[in-house]
């Protein structure tokens, strides 16, 4: 299985700089390629960020019901990432994967758009900065 290295840093790297940029679309666009060419578990990570950008589209736009369909997939995606052990020290030092994963989780179960303001904030680590 493995965990999540330095290749799959560089791969992710464009996706994070679109959805740091609030291009939740471009985000979910350059992600989906990496997504699909990953055999393994360790694509759940790009599944999980492109299921967090397509809800901040939703919750943009005002649409409730795509926000909380993704964000409860997202949450299946963080659960999966934990379960196959494929998180590592890379990834929780260069994107802050526990703040993500955290913040997706303290929302409700059915939450209210004002629920997703918070998420909607949210930033990676730049990717000028990771090492």
């Amino acid at each position: 299985m493995g965990e999540f290295d330095q290749n799959h840093m560089h791969a992710i790297a464009e996706g994070v700089k679109l959805f740091n940029a609030q291009k939740y679309w471009e985000c979910h666009e350059d992600l989906e390629h990496h997504w699909l060419e990953e055999p393994g578990p360790i694509r759940n990570v790009y599944w999980a960020v492109i299921q967090v950008a397509a809800a901040m589209i939703h919750y943009r736009d005002g649409n409730l019901i795509g926000a909380r369909g993704l964000i409860f997939k997202a949450k299946q995606k963080f659960e999966r990432c934990e379960s196959f052990k494929i998180e590592s020290d890379l990834l929780e030092k260069n994107l802050s994967w526990s703040e993500l994963k955290k913040m997706v989780r303290a929302l409700p179960d059915d939450p209210e758009l004002p629920d997703f303001k918070k998420l909607f904030e949210f930033r990676f680590k730049d990717p000028s900065t990771w090492k």
